[in-house]
This record gives C-alpha cells, structure tokens and sequence, in this order.
C-alpha cells in the first residue's frame, strides 16, 4: 500500500526468509513460487518499495505493508497493479426476467471470458510470482500433465458423495484447459461454434 496516497498497490507472496531481509533492509522483498527465490521488489526496474510500516490481520495469516513507492509498482508501468476496471469486462446485459438459472449462466460466460482476459495478461506479461506464468514458462508438457491430472481429479471427485470436490476439480481442470487452449490458440468462441453444432 502507497504510504502517502493510500493506494493498494500489489498483492506479492512473501516467505519468512523475505520477511526477515524486509526487516533488515527496509524494502520490500518478496519470495518467487514459480522461480523458487527471493525477489528484491525494484531490484532490476529501479522500483524499489520503501517501507514504512508492517501491519497483520487477526488470523496472523496476511500482511499490510505500508510503503513509499519509487517509480511504478506494476511492470506494466501502471501505479497500481489494480488497473483493470472488471465492468467492461461485464457489458452483456442481464435481462431482469430471467430465472436465476439463466441469469447465472449468461454470468458464467462472462466469467469465463474473464479468465481467458486474465490469462492472456499473463501470457504477454510473465508477471513474477504467478501460477499461470509458471505452467507457460515449463510449456506444454507441464500443462498437458496438469490438465490429465486434473481431469483424473474429477473422476475420482465423482465417485465420492456430495459435490462440493467434483466442483473444486472440475474448477480446476477448466483453469487448467484454458491455460492449454492459449498455448494452442484456441478461443472460447471456437468452442462455442463447435457446441452449437452438437445442440
């Protein structure tokens, strides 16, 4: 968070090892999943986050840290990571008619389409720290694993009583397959043509 302008700037992982050269240092350090190592915030842009104050909620699970950020805390040269405005990405109106059934799935496209926006950010960008931009730099093997994985996941969900894990995995493997569909440049509306014809 921006010191001085209150702004939510970023949402990072951090390890106890980057929490303790954070204290020592007196800038922001976060721990890389995808890389496996610490990431000194600015340390190649020159972005560096001086921070101010550490604070942590009532679960002790998460943590505020108040900064004063130099240059841009997006690498997309934004000052917030927070720049995409969700409500363009919802224009298809919902007809106040509908049953709930088919409100929620004129939703759910949209949600879907969200997603593929979401993953070809991370397609263009590599953000550090992101799952997504993990399965693309190990390529298509490793996606092509997680998604058989996955769809394993759902077969052993379906045999087990209640629902609540074949959604969990089914989420999963749809996550997992859209990763796939933007190495393999296929659009959702390629799917949606090709379901058309099955109706």
């Amino acid at each position: 968070m921006q010191k001085e302008k209150r702004m939510v700037l970023m949402l990072a992982y951090m390890s106890l090892e980057s929490l303790v050269k954070t204290l020592e240092i007196g800038e922001a350090v976060y721990y890389s999943r995808s890389r496996q190592e610490l990431w000194h915030k600015g340390e190649t842009s020159g972005h560096f986050q001086k921070v101010k104050k550490i604070a942590y909620d009532c679960d002790k699970d998460t943590l505020l840290i108040k900064v004063k950020q130099i240059g841009c805390a997006c690498h997309e040269g934004e000052k917030s990571c927070f720049h995409y405005d969700l409500n363009k990405y919802l224009n298809t109106k919902v007809d106040v008619n509908m049953g709930d059934e088919d409100r929620s799935d004129v939703l759910f496209g949209k949600r879907m389409g969200i997603l593929a926006a979401v993953i070809e950010e991370r397609y263009k960008n590599m953000p550090e720290g992101s799952y997504t931009t993990y399965l693309f730099e190990k390529g298509i093997d490793k996606i092509l694993k997680k998604v058989g994985e996955e769809a394993s996941e759902v077969i052993i969900a379906s045999k087990n009583d209640g629902n609540y894990e074949l959604i969990y995995e089914a989420s999963d493997l749809l996550y997992h397959l859209m990763v796939l569909f933007k190495v393999k440049n296929v659009k959702l509306k390629d799917i949606e043509e090709e379901l058309i014809k099955r109706s």
